[in-house]
């Protein structure tokens, strides 16, 4: 009869290692998950700020067109320039960005 009892242990023992076995097992693939999750969480949020970063970026280009066509005199551009001692590239900026009024872009540059 021990022999038959000596079994009976071993098969508890055995089953309790295999549940702690399985437990252990399904920790790990947990986190495993809950890391997969967080990469497409990451992937996602990438995936926004480089939709917004080129959003941002055409919309400068835009701007900048917008500029660009804007008519100034070069004589406003050298009056801002020498009177209130800027940078050309910072009066012919102002100037463009009032449409070319000059008296606008001086006042914008006083305050």
């Amino acid at each position: 009869m021990e022999g038959g009892d000596d079994g009976a242990i071993e098969r508890v023992v055995d089953s309790k290692d295999l549940q702690q076995q399985s437990k252990a097992f399904d920790k790990l693939t947990d986190r495993v998950e809950d890391r997969q999750l967080d990469s497409t969480r990451v992937q996602e949020a990438m995936a926004s700020i480089t939709e917004s970063a080129e959003a941002d970026w055409k919309a400068t280009k835009m701007r900048e067109k917008e500029l660009a066509a804007v008519k100034i005199r070069a004589a406003d551009v050298d009056i801002i320039a020498n009177e209130l001692e800027l940078d050309p590239k910072v009066a012919e900026r102002t100037l463009r960005e009032h449409k070319g009024d000059a008296v606008a872009a001086i006042r914008h540059l006083l305050r």
